[in-house]
Parts: structure tokens; C-alpha cells; sequence
């Protein structure tokens, strides 16, 4: 890398840590090529990515930003995972440290706050954005349904009142 690429590098870098709401740092030492495809291929299906950068440049890159926090987990091989929703790089990344022992998370940042191996772990169980909507609009529709339940009980209560009657009659 020449200079110039350095800086871009740098600058597009210093982009993702003020724009994601969560980043997680992790050792990456001994995965295969293979492992490393399989678990870009995962973070990229949960709307989160993974980089691997140089320690020196993504120092330089967090300087000033919310997630300052990290730069001292970054020695030794280290790889970056981040996305927009605050759920998906590290329920990723946990489920793939638990499938492959050669990924060692060593902690992240969400936001302002640094967050250790238990609180990735943490976020990790937390409900992703789309499943807290779901269950919003199940809420939300829940009353409706009972309430047209309710309304509905009495006439149908009613309807087999007058039917044990007819019945009775015709007897």
C-alpha cells in the first residue's frame, strides 16, 4: 500500500466507525481461507460486515470517533465486524466463535460504550430489529382481535340460545 492508498484506506475506515451503530473486535488467528469466506458470507446474509485492516490504521481511523474505546484491542490479528443494527455483528460472531474456536472476541464498542467479551455475548441475545417490529405490530394487533372476539361472543352466544330452543320445539 503507497500512501495515498494508506489514506483512503484510513479515511473510509474512519467513515464505517462513525456511521455503525456496533463494532466488534475478534482474533481471527488459524481460520482458514475457507472460514473466513463462510463467515464474510454470514455477517453479509445478517446485514453486517467484516474487515481485517492493519492495527496502525485503524488506530489512526478511530481517533476521534464514538468508538474510540476499541484501540486497545487492537493488537495481534485482529478483524472488525460492524453493522447498523445493533444485534446482528455480534449474534453473528458469537454463533460463529461458538462453532469455530480459532475466533476470539476480544470485546467492541456500541456507540459511546466499550463493551467487553459478556457484553458482545449480551447483545448478542438480544431480539434483532426486524423480530422487536414483529412483535410490536403482534402487540398492537392483539386488542384488536380480541375486542372483535368480544364482540362478536354475544351474538354467537345468542344464535345458540334460539337454535336449543328450535331444537326443544321441534321436539
Amino acid at each position: 500500500m503507497d500512501r495515498a492508498e494508506k489514506k483512503e484506506f484510513v479515511s473510509s475506515l474512519r467513515d464505517v466507525f462513525s456511521k455503525t451503530s456496533v463494532v466488534v473486535v475478534a482474533h481471527y488467528s488459524g481460520l482458514t481461507v475457507a472460514q473466513m469466506q463462510k463467515l464474510r458470507k454470514e455477517m453479509r446474509a445478517a446485514g453486517a460486515s467484516v474487515q481485517v485492516a492493519k492495527n496502525r490504521l485503524a488506530k489512526i481511523a478511530l481517533d476521534g470517533t464514538d468508538v474510540a474505546s476499541i484501540g486497545s484491542l487492537m493488537k495481534g490479528p485482529t478483524l472488525i465486524a460492524y453493522s447498523d443494527d445493533p444485534v446482528a455483528a455480534p449474534k453473528v460472531a458469537v454463533a460463529f466463535a461458538k462453532d469455530h474456536d480459532k475466533l476470539v472476541l476480544l470485546g467492541g464498542a456500541m456507540g459511546t460504550t466499550a463493551l467487553n467479551v459478556d457484553g458482545v455475548k449480551a447483545l448478542a441475545t438480544m431480539p434483532s430489529l426486524d423480530e422487536l417490529r414483529a412483535r410490536i405490530v403482534g402487540l398492537v394487533n392483539a386488542p384488536a382481535t380480541k375486542l372483535a372476539q368480544l364482540a362478536n361472543a354475544p351474538a354467537a352466544k345468542l344464535a345458540r340460545v334460539f337454535k336449543a330452543y328450535a331444537d326443544r320445539d321441534a321436539a
